[in-house]
C-alpha cells in the first residue's frame, strides 16, 4: 500500500467521524483479505461484523492470519449459498443494516438477495464503483459494472438515480452524469446511444431528479475538456464528470478494471436499491479496498435511517 494509497483511505475514512458502526453480515469470509478487511472495517468503526459461514473454516482462517475473534459474532452457516440466505434474511428482518460480500461469489450472493421479495425496494438494484484516479482530480463513480449484465432503459433510470443517491450521500448534491457510449452522437445502429439521450431527456422532464446529464458522450470527451474542445463538443459535464454511467457490464467491468491496474485507481463498492447496501468488491481485491466499502456501506445505512429506501 503507498504512501498515497494510504492518504487516500484516511481521508475516505473522515468521512464516518461522528456515526456509530452498523451491524453488518459478513457473507462467507473463508479467506485472509475477506476476513481481515471485515474485521479491520470493525476496528475503524464502520461495522459490527456478524460473520457467517463454516465456523471451524473461519476460525482456521483467523488463526493463520493472527487474528482473535473472541468478542465477534458467528452464525453457523454450511456452505456459502446458505450463508448468502441466512444474511439476506437477516436484513429483511432488521438484525442487519448491511451486508458485506466475503470469498463467495457475486452471483451467489445477490442471487440470494434478488430471489428474496423482501429484500426489494421500489428501485432496482445496482452496483456503483467508487474511484480515486490518480490523473482525475476528483472521485468517479461508475454503475453498473457488476450486477446489471444488459439493462433496459428501464433498468438504466434506476441505476443513474441510485448512483446520483450515492454521490449525494458522499457530498456532490448536484453530480454530473455522464451516459458512455462509442460517439457523441445519437445513431440508431448504436444502442447506447438510443439510451443516453432518452436519459437525458427523461432527466429533462423530471423523471431522473438531482443531477446534470450529458450523453452520448465517449470516455475522452467525458473526462476531458480539451478532447471536449477538439471535438467541438458543448458539453455542461465534459472534464468535471462525478458519475460515469456504461452501456452494460461487459463495458462497465473492462473500464473498472483498467483504471485499477492500467491507471492506479483505488476502487470501492456498493450495491444500492435494496433493502440494506450491500459492500461488494471483487475476491481479488485486498483488505482495504473491502474497509472503503464498508465505509460506503456504512453511510448509506445511516442515509437510510433517515430516508427509508
Amino acid at each position: 500500500m503507498t504512501q498515497t494509497d494510504k492518504q487516500l483511505l484516511k481521508a475516505l475514512l473522515e468521512m464516518s467521524a461522528g456515526l456509530d458502526p452498523v451491524r453488518c453480515a459478513v457473507v462467507h469470509p473463508c479467506e485472509a483479505d475477506s476476513l481481515q478487511g471485515a474485521l479491520e472495517a470493525g476496528q475503524a468503526g464502520l461495522i459490527i461484523p456478524v460473520l457467517i459461514g463454516p465456523e471451524a473454516r473461519i476460525r482456521e482462517v483467523a488463526g493463520q492470519i493472527g487474528v482473535d475473534l473472541n468478542g465477534i459474532e458467528l452464525v453457523p452457516a454450511p456452505y456459502s449459498h446458505a450463508a448468502a440466505e441466512i444474511a439476506v434474511e437477516m436484513a429483511v428482518q432488521g438484525k442487519v443494516e448491511a451486508l458485506m460480500k466475503g470469498s463467495l461469489h457475486t452471483d451467489e450472493l445477490m442471487h440470494s438477495a434478488l430471489s428474496n421479495r423482501e429484500f426489494h425496494t421500489k428501485r432496482r438494484m445496482s452496483h456503483i464503483f467508487r474511484f480515486d484516479v490518480p490523473l482525475y482530480d476528483k472521485p468517479l463513480l461508475i454503475t453498473d459494472a457488476a450486477l446489471n449484465i444488459k439493462p433496459t432503459l428501464a433498468d438504466k433510470v434506476d441505476i443513474v438515480q441510485n448512483a446520483i443517491e450515492l454521490a449525494q450521500i458522499l457530498g456532490v448534491m448536484t453530480p454530473r452524469v455522464v451516459i458512455l457510449s462509442a460517439v457523441e452522437t445519437v445513431n440508431p445502429a448504436i444502442p447506447s446511444t438510443l439510451d443516453a439521450a432518452a436519459l437525458c431527456k427523461m432527466a429533462d422532464r423530471g423523471q431522473i431528479t438531482d443531477a446534470i446529464l450529458d450523453g452520448p458522450l465517449a470516455f475522452d470527451t467525458a473526462i476531458s475538456r480539451e478532447a471536449a474542445a477538439i471535438k467541438h463538443i458543448n458539453s455542461p459535464v465534459a472534464g468535471v464528470v462525478d458519475i460515469l454511467v456504461v452501456p452494460d457490464l461487459e463495458s462497465g467491468n473492462m473500464l473498472a478494471k483498467q483504471l485499477e491496474y492500467l491507471a492506479g485507481g483505488t476502487a470501492s463498492g456498493v450495491v444500492m436499491g435494496g433493502r440494506v447496501p450491500v459492500a461488494l468488491t471483487s475476491r481479488a481485491d485486498g483488505a482495504n479496498a473491502r474497509i472503503a466499502s464498508a465505509l460506503l456501506a456504512q453511510l448509506i445505512a445511516h442515509h437510510h435511517r433517515k430516508h427509508r429506501p
